[in-house]
């Protein structure tokens, strides 16, 4: 049995954020319907590489769910939903803050057919304050939430060149339905979730990201980030190899194992603080000798002594890993759409064991009889939403 078997979602979003965070649900056993547009759907279905109105973005976040395409601007299509809700654990979206209000699915309108529900509302910079109603995507929270600033160096932004925070926001939506979920089974009551991008991206990058931010008072002692000592691949003959040597015991045996023992009888780098201190230049001598080995030397000889290390891999090398083969984080489905797809399997083992994948992401509307079957709406009335086109 799944963790999340008997519980009941309704998934309306668009992109990522509240599309990951119920596929998480899923995969953990939710039952999660996804309620789409009539016209188009998650616009997510047509982005980048595709087959049909499956994108490999849109398959990545939406499998094993069921899609429900109805037109919620009319009274028909709202009024179907409310009617669900009574049968419902989880409401999830990422609408900007009072659009669901004005589509009469608001949180307090909800939760009064339904007590026990609980309703999560994301949004890009939460429901007050002069950003509330700014459209918000992933670069624009990276830049807001200190990512940028954090990747960078001096004044110079970055950007982590993936939906960084959108993903955060769906992991950190998923982890707050089930604590709500856990505090219902104790209370018996649902409740209203609020949760911004915004804070999401700051709360997981401020940890690291703003250790000089952190401490307040004068007389505190600031310093490098860990993040500017740990993150500089060294450049090898044919690629790059990255390693974590942090003490002095670890930064000792990285030298010696690339032959460069000598620096270690030079007082400037003689202890892990001097290093510090002449890093650069420690760095540039060092350069040197790495970019005479190959990767696949440099990994063997600091791993003959433990040093943390790994060479920086392909997208093809990534997946072509005996680590991922033995672990069985791949695999391969064949979707009814899409065709072939390769998929990375949900990381939790629950007892020990991966739990099997939920079927391929469904087609625009693919559903919406079945769905709408399950809640007790007649054939007759379904005909006649299908006629009206609120439903498709």
């Amino acid at each position: 049995m799944k963790p999340l078997e008997s519980i009941t979602v309704l998934e309306f979003s668009t992109m990522i954020t509240a599309s990951l965070a119920s596929m998480m649900m899923a995969e953990q056993g939710a039952r999660v319907i996804k309620v789409e547009p009539y016209e188009m759907g998650d616009p997510m279905r047509y982005l980048g590489a595709k087959k049909a109105d499956i994108s490999a973005l849109f398959a990545n976040c939406n499998r094993g769910k069921e899609a429900l395409r109805i037109d919620l601007k009319t009274e028909e299509g709202q009024t179907i939903i409310r009617s669900t809700i009574a049968d419902v654990d989880v409401v999830i979206h990422n609408f900007r803050p009072g659009v669901m209000d004005k589509l009469n699915l608001g949180s307090e309108a909800l939760r009064a057919i339904n007590p026990q529900l609980v309703y999560v509302a994301i949004s890009g910079f939460g429901t007050e304050g002069p950003l509330r109603d700014v459209p918000a995507y992933d670069p624009i929270i990276q830049a807001h939430a200190g990512v940028a600033a954090t990747q960078g160096r001096g004044d110079e932004p970055a950007f982590v060149r993936t939906l960084l925070c959108d993903k955060i926001t769906g992991y950190t939506a998923c982890q707050a339905v089930t604590a709500a979920l856990f505090a219902r089974e104790r209370s018996g009551e649902g409740q209203h979730i609020d949760l911004s991008m915004i804070d999401s991206g700051l709360f997981f990058i401020f940890l690291d990201g703003f250790q000089n931010h952190t401490l307040l008072d004068d007389d505190h002692e600031r310093a490098g980030l860990l993040i500017d000592i740990l993150y500089e691949p060294w450049v090898t003959k044919d690629g790059s190899v990255t390693i974590s040597a942090s003490s002095f015991e670890k930064q000792s045996l990285f030298l010696k194992a690339i032959d460069m023992g000598e620096l270690l009888e030079i007082e400037r780098f003689s202890t892990f603080a001097n290093q510090l201190r002449n890093l650069g230049e420690m760095r540039a001598l060092v350069s040197a000798r790495c970019a005479e080995i190959t990767s696949d030397e440099m990994v063997a000889k600091l791993r003959a002594v433990d040093v943390p290390c790994a060479k920086c891999l392909t997208r093809d090398e990534v997946l072509a890993q005996e680590q991922l083969a033995t672990t069985g984080t791949i695999d391969e489905f064949q979707h009814p759409v899409a065709g072939a797809i390769r998929r990375v399997l949900a990381p939790p083992k629950f007892g020990g064991e991966r739990l099997e994948p939920g079927s391929g992401a469904p087609s625009h509307g693919q559903d919406s009889d079945q769905v709408l079957r399950s809640f007790g709406i007649s054939e007759a009335e379904i005909t006649a939403l299908r006629d009206q086109e609120v439903v498709g």
